[in-house]
Parts: structure tokens; C-alpha cells; sequence
């Protein structure tokens, strides 16, 4: 069936179809495999993590926005099965969120994932939205609140950048130290950290430029 030029949604599973095709070709026990249930690993040559080539064989749990513009494993160059991900609005790590809560403790307690990852990025709608005074509306008012939080804990610092694309910035940096404190104080991170040495890193993504920088790496 020809497909209406408007309807994205069918271009999308079309193209679907092709990627499902290619990789099929490329490797015919991709899809088998997993089929089979998950590992996460990263095994391409580059890693956020380590320039070390056994850093990339090390499975990690990533903690992201749900930003179109952030896909995990286009921007790290990894493939299905690779990292185990959760995202959502502003990549915002509370300790009353029952479903980040639960991706942390499946990742870390039964994955036995070696790193935990928090990316903030760049030109981020909620780190603008928490900038301002109005609201938004709806719950997104009530899940934007740690971030709001973030905001007038560092009042002094943001007020004092005059340009609005660099205090955004300067907040989506905080948002994420705000997270690994977050992260650290987890009982389940903190008995990996004590037993077999999780690490937990914080990361903003450059949209202009696409690369990434760590910032916060956190050990008991």
C-alpha cells in the first residue's frame, strides 16, 4: 500500500521494517538472541565512561531525559541490548519516584549493572520551564518540583548569569549533581558501590555539538 507523504506514523514502521531487514541481513541471530532476555554490555570501541577497552564491556544502567533529541544509543553509538535505560521529563531522579526507584534496583540488584549514569543535556524544555515563574500546568507542575527546588537552592548563582541559554545550561548541570546525590543515597546503589564497586556518573549531552561531558562521579 502507498503510503500518504503526511503520515509519519506509517513512513515510521516502514522504515521499521527496513532497519528490521538490515540488521536481520547484517546478523542473522541479532533478533534470537535477544529474544533470549537481556545483558546489557557496551562492546563498541567507545565509551562515556573510560577511554579503557574494559570500561566498554562493562554494563551500565543510563537515566536520561525523554528529549527526542537524546536517544541513548544513537548518541553513544551502541545497538539493542547494549545499556538498560530509563528516561523521563528533565532526566529528574526523586527519591519518591516508585518507577525510577524500581528501574535502579532491577538494574542494580538483579542486572548487576557496573555503572550508573545520569545524562542531563543541553536546551532542555523542563530546565526552561523551571527557570520560569508561570506554570506550566497539570502534573507537570508537581513532577517538575525538584527541579524548581534546584532552581531556588542555587538562586544566588543562576540569577547572576545574565544569559538565558547558559543559566539553562548551568541548571541542567545542577539537576544532575541534585540526582547523584539522589542516586548515592539509594540503599540498594550504596550496597553495589560497598560491595562490588558500582560507580555512579553524572553527564551533560551537547546538543549543538553531540558530544558529552562527565562532570560528577561519585564513590563512598
Amino acid at each position: 500500500m502507498p503510503l500518504h507523504p503526511d503520515d509519519h506514523f506509517l513512513y515510521a514502521l516502514s522504515s521499521n521494517n527496513a532497519w528490521a531487514g538490515y540488521k536481520s541481513h547484517q546478523n542473522p541471530h541479532f533478533f534470537p538472541k535477544l529474544a533470549d532476555g537481556q545483558t546489557p554490555q557496551i562492546r563498541k570501541p567507545f565509551s562515556p565512561l573510560s577511554n579503557s577497552p574494559q570500561a566498554n564491556r562493562l554494563p551500565p544502567v543510563w537515566l536520561g531525559c525523554s528529549d527526542s533529541r537524546c536517544p541513548e544509543t544513537t548518541i553513544l553509538g551502541l545497538q539493542p541490548g547494549d545499556v538498560f535505560v530509563h528516561r523521563n521529563i528533565a532526566n529528574i531522579i526523586a527519591p519518591t519516584d516508585i518507577n525510577t526507584s524500581a528501574v535502579i534496583e532491577y538494574a542494580v540488584a538483579h542486572l548487576k549493572v557496573k555503572h550508573v549514569v545520569l545524562c542531563g543535556h543541553t536546551s532542555c524544555g523542563g530546565a526552561a520551564a523551571a527557570l520560569g515563574d508561570s506554570r506550566v500546568g497539570g502534573v507537570l507542575d508537581t513532577w517538575l518540583a525538584p527541579l524548581r527546588a534546584v532552581r531556588y537552592a542555587n538562586k544566588e548563582v543562576l540569577d547572576a548569569m545574565k544569559d538565558e541559554r547558559a543559566r539553562g545550561t548551568k541548571i541542567a548541570e545542577l539537576n544532575v549533581e541534585a540526582g547523584v546525590n539522589v542516586l548515592m543515597a539509594n540503599v540498594t546503589v550504596r550496597e553495589a558501590i560497598e560491595e562490588r564497586g558500582l560507580q555512579v556518573h553524572g553527564c551533560l549531552f551537547e546538543i549543538g555539538c553531540g558530544g558529552q561531558q562527565i562532570f560528577a562521579s561519585r564513590e563512598l
